[in-house]
């Protein structure tokens, strides 16, 4: 009776002593999933270790928001909607399924899984969960354990700041952010498409409009752009086109001399010239009006800008920057 009884209390203390070995495992570990450039991030020990491309839900709501944890690990899960094995090329979950216990489930509807399309990586595809490359979901699926908390959000801070309003205290990352050979396509969202389309629209490039969403408009001014660069011809911002685009690709804010050279110039029309005509392709072009360039020449593809912008006004369409188009320019 006394062996039974021994050995008893030593299964129920070695239970306990892997339990806590595992919390503590997942305590070490951390995810932070931001939507509003599509990037996972992985620490462990309060350490950024890598960042991977994902893709996330099709609309906003899709992919939910929150502090979650993975509660099941699944390796070549079946996909049942469409009856696909587990393991079968056809399968759009991949080979590895790390499930969430996001809005109320358990695992079995939000996870963070592989791909068979890897061309959907990066951009907003899927029907809410979040979509990595095989071999990276596999990489991400022996690190973390069971528990791992799972931060999903749409930031435009850094993974840093987003884990440290969340509680954890990370130190300060000693990697790079940037994905490596990540790219930006139609569907894409975030600063990184807003920065391409200001890149573009200073280059005669028309996005119609900044607005960090890459659509029709955006895809259509890349492809124009590349046509002209005698790159390939497919959409897709790449490295190459990156590169082409140049490394710097965030608009400068204004100065507030420049903005006075505007405010104070008087009437500009076509034929004038300077500081005050720069300044005003630059708000035409930032706000979708294609001047063809930011050159400080009121030529003929200004005055159109101009007169396209009055007449979405509702101003007098004369293509004379008086008083009132400066107004509505600047509001």
């Amino acid at each position: 009776m006394r062996n039974w009884v021994l050995l008893l209390v030593m299964a129920i203390l070695t239970f306990f002593c892997i339990g806590v070995s595992s919390a503590s495992a997942a305590e070490s570990k951390l995810i932070i999933i931001n939507k509003s450039n599509n990037q996972l991030a992985y620490y462990e020990n309060s350490q950024l270790k890598k960042v991977f491309s994902v893709g996330t839900g099709r609309s906003q709501s899709l992919t939910p928001e929150g502090n979650f944890k993975i509660v099941n690990k699944i390796k070549n899960r079946p996909y049942y909607t469409d009856d696909i094995p587990g393991g079968d090329p056809r399968n759009p979950l991949g080979d590895r399924w790390l499930g969430l216990n996001a809005k109320g489930t358990w695992g079995t509807t939000y996870a963070i899984h592989g791909n068979n399309n890897p061309d959907s990586i990066g951009g907003y595809v899927s029907s809410g969960c979040v979509r990595m490359h095989d071999s990276e979901v596999e990489w991400l699926f022996n690190q973390v354990p069971v528990n791992t908390p799972v931060i999903i959000t749409t930031s435009g801070n850094s993974f840093d700041s987003i884990a440290a309003s969340n509680g954890y205290k990370v130190a300060a990352s000693p990697v790079s952010t940037e994905v490596n050979g990540s790219i930006l396509k139609k569907g894409s969202r975030g600063p990184a498409v807003k920065e391409i389309q200001q890149k573009l629209t200073s280059l005669g490039f028309s996005t119609k409009g900044i607005d960090g969403v890459f659509g029709s408009n955006t895809d259509n001014a890349v492809r124009q752009f590349q046509k002209s660069r005698g790159l390939k011809v497919d959409g897709i911002v790449n490295t190459e086109t990156k590169n082409a685009l140049g490394k710097t690709t965030t608009t400068k804010p204004t100065s507030p001399s420049t903005s006075a050279s505007l405010n104070e110039s008087g009437t500009i029309k076509k034929g004038s010239k300077g500081a005050a005509v720069t300044e005003l392709q630059r708000l035409l072009t930032e706000k979708g009006y294609n001047t063809k360039g930011v050159d400080g020449v009121f030529g003929s593809n200004t005055d159109q800008a101009v007169r396209q912008f009055q007449k979405a006004r509702g101003l007098a369409v004369d293509g004379i920057v008086g008083n009132a188009t400066k107004n509505a320019l600047v509001s």
